[in-house]
């Protein structure tokens, strides 16, 4: 018979593209006994976790919600209720995650019109408005932090160009969300989706969604039912509003967790947080430059929670990884996609940023390199 032995993970530094690392008090949260998804003190907590949202993603949506899944069931939400078979959707694909946004829309039967860019490149509100002149489209979805790149998508003028030609504007801030700032009603979004453990640090397995009242509107005249029973918002709307219908069990230790996450951004503040992370980035970006290391994407347009270096030539780069992570504990990532073997990926998110693990990673990655 085979023995168990009790589980005893490392703790790593988790300076990688995610999970980035969870405060104690997280971790803590999720140790809180369990009570019933209709309880009067969970439907209490429900109602926290909208607000604490809508604080950190700059918007009043009513429809601000935690999906019970992972970033990638958030994004699925994003298109599966606002697709049916037919619909045009046009989708800037300039990174791994605008392929995979391809890659769901056409599932639900949308005619996808992909706008492509060189990866670690950004659009312009002018080329959203020249695809659209062609055709209009229901749908205009743009990746606002994109994980595989570490560009940064403005979204200044984009919400104007989508709306003038009737379409609804849909952003991905997976990496963004709570490292920079992700101003929904002011951009004039009109559906996102994020990951709670990329910038919030959370465990991963909940994941933030935001609707405006223009986008439950187009939702309300669906010919279809949504194709998608668990993420059909129709239904989860329900529960998460004032008549707390039950659809499924919620995750009940993810919302705890979801909770303290958000309510330490609160307690931070929004704009002393966005320094933090572009102060520990400019430290990042300096110091890797003075190892030999050139960045993939332009200053203007870099995350400053993901950063993806190309090493210098002749560096042996997966044997610095795997040297990293066994002599410093320390986790980064390869590349993705079209960049595998070109850049690391190093993220500098939520609990992550910070001083000490700079100074670690540059410190360890020069010795590693002589």
């Amino acid at each position: 018979m085979p023995i168990y032995t009790d589980l005893n993970t490392s703790e790593r530094i988790l300076m990688g593209p995610g999970p980035s690392m969870v405060r104690p008090r997280v971790l803590r949260a999720m140790a809180q006994p369990l009570v019933g998804h209709l309880d009067p003190q969970f439907l209490e907590l429900m109602a926290e976790i909208q607000e604490l949202l809508r604080y950190v993603l700059q918007t009043q949506n009513q429809l601000t919600i935690p999906i019970s899944g992972t970033g990638s069931a958030s994004m699925e939400a994003a298109l599966c209720n606002f697709i049916e078979p037919g619909d045009e959707v046009v989708i800037g694909v300039n990174g791994y995650f605008g392929e995979r946004l391809c890659d769901m829309a056409a599932r639900y039967g949308a005619t996808v019109r992909r706008l492509e860019k060189p990866w670690g490149a950004v659009f312009s509100p002018n080329e959203i408005e020249a695809e659209l002149k062609k055709k209009t489209a229901k749908l205009v979805a743009l990746v606002h932090g994109e994980t595989s790149t570490g560009a940064m998508q403005p979204m200044e003028g984009m919400a104007e160009v989508a709306h003038r030609y009737g379409s609804l504007l849909l952003i991905d801030c997976v990496t963004s969300l709570g490292g920079v700032p992700v101003k929904i009603d002011e951009w004039g979004v009109d559906i996102a989706y994020s990951g709670a453990q990329k910038c919030l640090s959370c465990p991963p397995g909940i994941s933030p969604l935001t609707v405006n009242d223009h986008a439950r509107d187009i939702l309300r005249q669906r010919k279809t039912k949504v194709a998608n029973w668990y993420l059909d918002l129709t239904m989860v709307e329900k529960y998460w509003g004032s008549e707390r219908t039950y659809h499924h069990t919620a995750p009940i230790s993810m919302n705890y967790a979801l909770r303290e996450a958000l309510r330490l951004i609160y307690e931070e503040g929004l704009e002393a947080r966005f320094v933090r992370h572009r102060y520990h980035a400019e430290l990042l970006w300096a110091g890797l430059e003075d190892l030999g290391f050139t960045m993939h994407v332009p200053l203007e347009h870099r995350l400053p929670p993901l950063t993806t270096p190309h090493f210098p030539a002749g560096l042996d780069e997966l044997t610095i990884r795997r040297r990293l992570l066994a002599e410093y504990n320390l986790e980064i990532a390869g590349g993705l996609g079209q960049l595998g073997g070109q850049v690391w990926r190093v993220g500098l998110m939520g609990y992550s940023s910070c001083l000490e693990n700079v100074t670690l990673f540059l410190a360890a990655l020069k010795s590693l390199m002589k």
